[in-house]
């Protein structure tokens, strides 16, 4: 996979005049790249970190599934926000991007038999679509903030390292 986001976490271009003042303006007017700048952009809002969290979202659930927010089968209302949604928690599997799971559990797999993966590693999918969900919200004030994300992260690392299911 090739990474194509250029512009993620411009919320703010904190500019320090006379070290005491500051001022907050967007890129040159540009507010995102087209499927993971947020709705509310789209509505003449302004750049916030709300915003960023919905573009790390859309990101996270990019590489969880392979499929970018502008694939064409997102057509007539459907986005990447919600064919994930549609898909959790219990049918997840089926939309993860082959890519990131062995031949072995890829056949397992496709031929429904998900005895053969591991319940820490389901788990942990399946907590990071939920990141990639609650991020992606179209609601600013619903999604979950950085601080929530990287916790989250960390416990689903060390869950994954581990072994175990908090």
């Amino acid at each position: 996979m090739v990474a194509h986001v250029s512009d993620f976490g411009i919320a703010r271009l904190v500019l320090s005049i006379g070290g005491s003042s500051r001022k907050d303006t967007s890129s040159i007017g540009i507010k995102g790249t087209v499927g993971y700048a947020p709705p509310e952009y789209g509505m003449g809002s302004e750049v916030s970190t709300c915003g960023d969290m919905y573009s790390f979202g859309i990101l996270v659930l990019e590489i969880l599934t392979g499929r970018r927010p502008t694939d064409e089968v997102f057509e007539d209302g459907q986005n990447l926000h919600n064919f994930v949604a549609i898909s959790f928690p219990d049918n997840l599997i089926k939309i993860l991007d082959p890519h990131l799971v062995s031949r072995d559990v890829e056949v397992a797999i496709h031929d429904g038999n998900r005895q053969n993966l591991i319940p820490t590693i389901e788990e942990c999918l399946v907590s990071l679509f939920r990141i990639g969900i609650i991020c992606s919200i179209e609601s600013p004030k619903e999604r979950m903030n950085i601080a929530d994300v990287t916790r989250e992260l960390s416990k689903i690392k060390k869950a994954f390292l581990t072994g175990e299911i908090n």
